[in-house]
């Protein structure tokens, strides 16, 4: 086997005849016309047996698993005999030399040539000499042209370099053609990825949405079947849409334990994606592993920071799917993730509603009875002692003066049932000293020792009173559940934001979904606030806010 440069002119450009003009000529209107792959690589290996006096002609396709599929054939004389669909190559025939050297290559004697292909070619085909060029797709080696000659000489010198002439017209049409698939793959995705985000601008409910995108996934990138599955506690996962071929064992709904190395596994482990090229080992649970499927796609599913679920492409060729999959499967999860969290806020802002309107409607049902079963009785007791008094100093009965003095103690204890009642709503010592008066009234309070560092002056009111109520709901609780000896109230100006902290010292365990801590968690957020609680097993609490100061 040899390797043979061009032969060109003086100029470094190859010396063309009249009938290879003429030849090439007839491929360039092909190409300019866009004719179909099929019918330009046959009236290329056609043109080129032709013109350089060939038994046979063709021209294979480089695949990514180190095989070649023959895409076009000619015979000089009737049919040309059949060949496989894919040719594994190896190391010494021509197709690995072409792909190593990305250079023409030559053999003349065919019998030292190890392989299928050159068993083929010598017993089947009778060939005795050919020569191949390489054909390069925007700088990527695409497939090979070749002739082959049943003729007892080898083929002329000149062949190669006469051979990359049209090698170069294919390689400019197969550019041609993968531009334009390219520019229609990203139409038809822009198109899907509209489609997707009009139904999650519209706030469908999450299965419509689920639904379609793993049917526009399906259909861009012509796959047997697609799975959105979420991801449960406990390791199991749940398929919550399905697209593609049906599968009676995996409905949506399905509840499946997955394997330890399949797709959903893989990308649960790693929060990556993850691509399986053969799925004939896949578990039995596997949402894909009944449809016959060969190689598929996985790729997570993210949903603010938190691994969701995981979207999977599978089909049931033997190819793996085209690099590149995972990317254009991720732009699809991203929609799917913004659709989930628009949900997720919808439901927590519903319930956060709903809590406000049930601690309002409470807070306000508390404050009637509070003044119907205090303030109020009093003064009506006030009212109709000091009428009796009334009467009796009219007659001049002697026990009115004894009456005004009993309504006046019962006006008396009225007014500090209402200032008590005033000091539940908003206490005197934080409308009038501020954070600082507050948070040290509620620590003389707390039947345990509180050190109190609160480095603030007078705040806008709403947070001084969110900020209050944070450290007044954190040391109630410190009081009743944490079996404390300590705690300490932390208040101080951060960047623009009052991050106010209460830790203790005693037994953690505390949870953030409680009704008090949920009430104060939904308070910060009229204000933008936030709220974070830790509270590790006999590691103490810590009960953390952050409240903006901007506006």
């Amino acid at each position: 086997m040899l390797l043979i440069p061009f032969e060109d002119d003086e100029h470094g450009l190859p010396v063309l005849r009249a009938d290879e003009q003429a030849a090439l000529r007839r491929v360039a209107t092909l190409v300019a016309r866009d004719v179909p792959s099929d019918e330009l690589f046959a009236a290329v290996a056609g043109e080129v047996g032709g013109l350089l006096g060939a038994d046979l002609a063709g021209m294979i396709r480089y695949e990514s698993d180190d095989t070649v599929t023959p895409v076009a054939t000619w015979a000089a004389d009737g049919e040309h005999p059949p060949v496989p669909d894919r040719w594994a190559t190896e190391e010494g025939d021509p197709t690995r030399m072409v792909a190593n050297t990305r250079r023409p290559a030559r053999v003349d004697d065919w019998t030292v040539v190890p392989g299928p292909i050159a068993a083929f070619i010598r017993d089947e085909l009778r060939v005795r000499s050919s020569v191949g060029s390489p054909i390069h797709v925007e700088g990527r080696l695409w497939g090979a042209l070749a002739v082959h000659s049943r003729q007892s000489g080898p083929l002329p010198a000149d062949t190669e370099a006469r051979l990359r002439n049209f090698t170069e017209l294919v390689g400019t049409a197969m550019s041609n053609v993968q531009t334009r698939a390219a520019m229609q793959r990203l139409v038809d995705e822009q198109a899907a990825l509209r489609r997707v985000a009009t139904l999650v601008a519209r706030e469908s409910p999450p299965a419509a949405i689920f639904a379609a995108v793993a049917e526009e996934v399906g259909r861009l990138l012509d796959v047997e079947a697609v799975r959105i599955v979420r991801y449960d506690d406990g390791g199991t996962v749940e398929v919550v849409a399905s697209w593609g071929e049906p599968d009676p064992a995996v409905p949506v709904g399905t509840h499946l334990t997955p394997g330890d190395h399949g797709l959903t596994s893989t990308v649960r482990r790693t929060a990556r994606p993850a691509r399986i090229d053969n799925l004939a080992c896949a578990t039995a649970t596997s949402p894909v592993r009944e449809l016959g499927i060969r190689s598929g796609v996985g790729t997570p599913i993210v949903v603010e920071g938190r691994l969701w679920g995981v979207m999977i492409a599978a089909s049931p060729r033997s190819e793996p799917l085209p690099v590149g999959t995972e990317e254009r499967i991720g732009k699809f999860t991203e929609l799917a993730a913004t659709a989930i969290s628009n949900v997720q806020a919808r439901s927590d802002l519903a319930a956060s509603r709903a809590r406000i309107v049930a601690a309002t409607d409470a807070e306000r049902r508390r404050v009637v009875r509070d003044l119907h079963d205090g303030a109020q009785q009093r003064l009506v007791h006030t009212v109709l002692t000091l009428k009796t008094a009334h009467r009796a100093l009219e007659r001049g009965d002697g026990d009115g003066v004894e009456l005004v003095v009993e309504a006046l103690g019962q006006a008396e204890q009225a007014i500090d049932e209402l200032h008590e009642l005033a000091h539940g709503i908003l206490p005197a010592a934080l409308a009038h000293g501020g954070l600082r008066a507050g948070v040290t009234a509620l620590a003389g309070r707390t039947p345990l020792p509180v050190e109190v560092g609160v480095s603030v002056g007078r705040l806008p009111r709403p947070v001084e009173a969110s900020a209050y109520f944070v450290v007044a709901e954190a040391l109630t609780n410190v009081a009743k559940h944490s079996r404390a000896g300590r705690a300490a109230v932390t208040a101080q100006i951060e960047d623009g934001t009052l991050q106010v902290r209460v830790r203790d010292d005693g037994v953690g365990g505390a949870r953030a979904d409680g009704s008090g801590l949920l009430g104060l968690a939904d308070r910060l957020a009229v204000l933008d606030g936030r709220l974070k609680v830790e509270s590790p097993a006999d590691g103490g609490t810590l009960v953390a806010a952050a409240i903006p100061l901007a506006g």
